[in-house]
């Protein structure tokens, strides 16, 4: 009896103040993950407290469209599955649902840094957030985010704000390094979306203007030669980086982009649906951005050929193999003792008029 009151409280959804203009809750809990649900007349975004703040779900309610794109591994109660192993590629990627991840302090490989090992993505993408409604209006809702990091020294607080009537989001965010010393680190926003949305008929626009591969493979099915520079967005060799290939091209591809100016954007428009995103933010503070786009080609382990996805990725720094590989080539983001770095995020979708 206990048991099963247990198990209905843990799916429990929790009404809304209102049934109209913005909403939110935070009392929503789903597979075992406190979650927070934002919306308004036009979208609807779901982001897990538990799980990072990681946005699972957002949806365009005219066209009934989730953008965000579902990993293969689902989403689960992390403490119902146990690992067998400790390896924290396998750690990140077992309990990784899809959709938008932010990335503190370092960004891709395991690596060691001032004596802690920093694991595949770590460390707030994978533990629970402290969060807290700030506002909640029928013209605007406010979520307060906030999260201290335990094996480095950082302190990141984020508000996430929807107006009424509009299919947008921005996000201001705080970095505060708490330690008595200078620390460095990569900073990034993972945004990865799929299907539906996602086809050969998109088309990607922004304003870098260089792009470039690493020297080591990243694929076997990658499009670009390692080593590669290139001046946006055609590659050679008849690749052209703003068209996105078909479900099952059998490409699988890892980029970066730079040459932004002080206001970096992006923009990635559906020709057959007409609807288009995009991102803005601050160049000077991520001047990179991350292309990572998996058309069928990616093999093995975790993909093993299943998934179809583009994620379009500011950064403060590169490549994805981790902080002591952006220390070596300089893009490390160093914070002085106590420094406070502070910007601003925006996230778009539209329907483009005819």
């Amino acid at each position: 009896m206990h048991i099963g009151i247990a198990k209905c409280a843990e799916r429990r959804v929790a009404m809304y103040s209102r049934n109209y203009g913005c909403r939110i809750t935070d009392q929503i809990i789903m597979d075992g993950n406190k979650a927070v649900v934002m919306e308004n007349q036009k979208l609807r975004l779901t982001f897990l407290a538990d799980r990072g703040m990681d946005c699972v779900e957002m949806l365009y309610k005219p066209e009934d469209i989730d953008f965000m794109w579902r990993s293969p591994a689902g989403l689960h109660k992390r403490s119902e599955y146990l690992s067998n192993s400790g390896d924290s590629l396998g750690n990140y990627l077992d309990h990784n649902s899809g959709g938008w991840q932010e990335i503190l302090p370092n960004g891709g490989g395991e690596c060691s840094y001032k004596g802690a090992c920093l694991g595949m993505h770590g460390e707030i993408s994978s533990v629970p957030w402290d969060c807290r409604i700030i506002k909640d209006s029928e013209e605007e809702v406010v979520l307060k985010a906030c999260i201290t990091t335990l094996r480095s020294p950082f302190r990141l607080e984020k508000e996430i704000s929807l107006k009424r009537d509009e299919s947008a989001i921005t996000i201001r965010e705080s970095l505060t390094n708490l330690a008595k010393e200078p620390m460095e680190l990569m900073w990034g926003h993972h945004p990865t979306v799929g299907k539906p949305f996602l086809d050969s008929s998109c088309r990607i626009d922004t304003n870098g203007t260089v792009g470039f591969s690493m020297d080591q493979r990243d694929f076997e099915t990658q499009r670009l030669k390692p080593g590669t520079r290139f001046e946006w967005p055609a590659a050679g060799n008849g690749v052209d980086f703003s068209n996105v290939p078909g479900e099952d091209a059998d490409t699988a591809d890892m980029i970066y982009i730079t040459g932004f100016p002080e206001r970096a954007w992006y923009r990635v428009h559906n020709e057959t649906k007409n609807i288009s995103y995009g991102m803005s933010w601050d160049g000077k503070l991520f001047p990179y951005m991350w292309m990572w786009q998996v058309c069928g080609g990616s093999y093995g382990y975790p993909w093993y050929g299943r998934t179809y996805n583009l994620a379009l990725e500011p950064w403060t720094s590169y490549p994805s193999s981790g902080l002591i590989k952006a220390i070596e080539n300089g893009s490390a983001l160093c914070l002085e003792a106590g420094e406070v770095r502070q910007t601003e995020l925006c996230f778009w979708i539209k329907k483009e008029e005819i």
